[in-house]
């Protein structure tokens, strides 16, 4: 073992191999002078070796400047060789005492069990299932008991934001090719719809009687979404048939009148409902919705109750109320992190089809929004003729309109979705309603909801998706004898 006290430095002049010695200048070198110790009285005299200059400064002569130097550079080389000595002395102590001894694998173990204890029993939990009847309940136990099993979100990446901030970035893309059509609307419009026919369903041969699949991305969000693409790759696996309900002037369509799309007006919904049921009338026809795609799908069933054609409905990520939605996304982090950026991708789609806005509305302070409520006040609200913006955002809330959905609906939430606050959950409201059923996880984030050490493939949205809708399909029947 390398030791450390014979470079201890001794006196003013370095440390020495011995200790209590002082070293001594190598071999050749001058000793610097020592004159008498005699300190100048009155500031006449300088000391001996120096000359004053004739601004009165004191010079030291080019002898002392050469002793100096060669004190420091000795000085210097003790440094040197004490620092060498020192790392060595340490290198060999930690990797000897910390991983030799055992103790650094103790604690790096003990943490990890410590961690393992934690995450069981705080962030590995069960959902919470709420039902408005016993039947729907005890339906979804039987055919989708996703519902009921606890969720294990990545362990390396359970909260909110990172959940929410890392799918979109580490969950793959399945490849889809998509047939597109244009359909006209009411008021001269056109809306884009991409199907995945799935014409080499093993399952549904006849496409006259395969399951559809109505897909709703959201706020911003189009038919290229990777959590589309895994909903259309689980529904591929199912034999079913999909189509994405793209809204008006996102995916690259033009905008042949000024109007684009909100979460309350479900007009654009029903037309496309309308046309794809018409297409296939005997195949069984469901929706499913992500977070504003969601909030639209219940709005459009809360207005239509029973009189519609689809059989059943899911939801992700839904803001249920809009003002504590807004409210949320508005503390500083979550501005930071998420509003201001969707504050961007509104203003760039709707800055696309600037020229259709400019006699209604003025898009120059559209352009200056920093919020989505800004945005929503200046543009949105004033597009579908809201006196105020709290006008349009009473009328855009799901919550107000839960307790008149007709059909079956399965809607996903994590209690921790920024975008979405657990306190605006309308619990209360669903337990009124037999046909509706919340399932509540306490962790997942946005249309996150990541599981598994390295979530690239399904995540627990996926499975609940997948689960649902090949219930409702298979055995949706039972519920009205239950």
């Amino acid at each position: 073992m390398a030791k450390l006290h014979h470079l201890q430095l001794a006196g003013g002049g370095g440390g020495s191999g011995q200790p209590g010695r002082s070293r001594r200048p190598p071999a050749g070198w001058a000793t610097p002078p020592r004159g008498p110790r005699t300190a100048p009285v009155g500031g006449s005299r300088a000391p001996p070796g120096r000359r004053r200059s004739s601004g009165g400064a004191a010079r030291l002569s080019p002898h002392d400047r050469r002793a100096a130097l060669r004190v420091v550079q000795c000085f210097t080389m003790d440094l040197r060789m004490l620092s060498r000595e020192l790392s060595l002395y340490l290198e060999h102590q930690v990797r000897v005492g910390f991983f030799g001894s055992g103790v650094g694998l103790s604690l790096i173990l003990g943490f990890s069990v410590a961690y393992a204890c934690y995450y069981l029993s705080s962030i590995a939990k069960k959902p919470q299932l709420v039902t408005g009847g016993e039947s729907f309940s005890r339906f979804l136990q039987d055919h989708c008991p996703v519902v009921t099993e606890t969720y294990y979100p990545t362990v390396w990446c359970w909260e909110s934001r990172g959940q929410t901030l890392l799918r979109p970035f580490i969950t793959a893309k399945p490849p889809v090719q998509y047939r597109n059509e244009l359909i006209k609307t009411a008021d001269g419009g056109q809306i884009s719809l991409d199907w995945f026919d799935n014409e080499n369903s093993p399952t549904y041969v006849a496409a006259s009687t395969r399951p559809t699949v109505l897909l709703l991305p959201g706020l911003t969000g189009t038919s290229k979404e990777s959590y589309i693409l895994h909903m259309i790759q689980l529904s591929e696996e199912l034999g079913y048939r999909c189509v994405v309900f793209n809204n008006r002037g996102v995916a690259g369509e033009s905008l042949l009148t000024p109007r684009t799309y909100c979460c309350a007006n479900t007009e654009d919904l029903e037309t496309v409902i309308e046309h794809v049921h018409s297409l296939y009338p005997n195949a069984p026809f469901l929706a499913a919705g992500v977070s504003m795609g969601g909030m639209l799908l219940l709005n459009y069933l809360g207005k239509i109750g029973t009189n519609t054609p689809l059989m059943a409905a899911a939801t992700f990520s839904v803001g249920w109320n809009t003002f504590a939605c807004s409210e949320s996304l508005e503390k500083p982090l979550n501005w930071l992190l998420f509003n201001y950026y969707l504050t961007t991708c509104l203003q760039s789609s709707v800055n696309k089809h600037r020229h259709m806005f400019v006699k209604q509305i003025d898009m120059d302070h559209v352009m200056k929004a920093k919020s989505i409520r800004e945005f929503d006040k200046r543009f949105t609200s004033v597009m579908f003729g809201y006196r105020t913006i709290d006008d349009y955002y009473t009328d855009a809330s799901p919550t107000l309109r839960l307790k008149s959905v007709g059909i079956p609906v399965l809607c996903l939430n994590s209690a921790d979705d920024v975008f979405s606050p657990s306190h605006a959950i309308p619990i209360e409201t669903a337990k009124q309603n037999p046909n509706v059923a919340l399932v509540l996880t306490s962790y997942g984030g946005h249309i996150g909801f990541l599981e598994g050490i390295w979530p690239r493939q399904s995540t627990y949205m996926d499975r609940v998706f997948k689960q649902f809708v090949q219930a409702m399909v298979e055995h949706g029947h039972e519920l009205s004898t239950m």
